[in-house]
């Protein structure tokens, strides 16, 4: 965990106003999955993605239950402004556990989703604003950098498992 620290407090010396004002902004657009959620449900009314948004729908479920219901409880891991008290946080400090960082699980759980369901011209956006969401838990010290590989790790899983679920569920219902 100490070497965790470091890299937090290194990270914390890129501190300005700029960086300050953005990456709330950016941690806040993966708020409860909601920017996720969002995307699922226009893919889904689209007639053209709507496997896509299935898959992503039934990815984000896995990663509900995978990172929040049984990893996070699981795992216990305090988060790193309990141990670094020091640290003024730019937004309210989150109340769960922070193995694996729930909004990096989330984020890459719709990245590799959309690029297992094929999506060509959605994943990379996708996979831009993932990276994106992953560092400003960093930056904003609420998430060791083993919480992001987690989450990854998880996303990945999670992401795969929705293609996996998709394609169980046309298996049972057309025929």
């Amino acid at each position: 965990m100490g070497m965790e620290i470091k890299i937090l407090d290194w990270i914390q010396d890129l501190h300005g106003p700029v960086g300050d004002a953005f990456w709330p902004l950016v941690t806040r657009l993966g708020d409860g999955g909601m920017v996720w959620i969002l995307l699922a449900a226009v893919l889904l009314i689209i007639p053209g993605t709507r496997k896509s948004g299935a898959v992503l729908a039934a990815a984000l479920c896995v990663d509900l239950v995978l990172c929040n219901r049984i990893l996070k409880p699981a795992i216990a891991r305090v988060r790193p402004f309990d141990v670094n008290t020091a640290v003024r946080l730019l937004i309210p400090k989150p109340g769960d556990f922070s193995f694996p960082s729930g909004h990096t699980a989330a984020s890459f759980t719709a990245a590799a989703a959309l690029w297992f369901a094929g999506e060509k011209k959605l994943w990379k956006p996708a996979l831009v604003l993932a990276s994106f969401i992953a560092f400003s838990r960093l930056y904003l010290y609420v998430h060791y950098p083993t919480d992001i590989l987690g989450g990854m790790a998880t996303g990945v899983i999670a992401g795969f498992m929705g293609v996996v679920i998709v394609k169980l569920c046309r298996r049972i219902f057309a025929g």
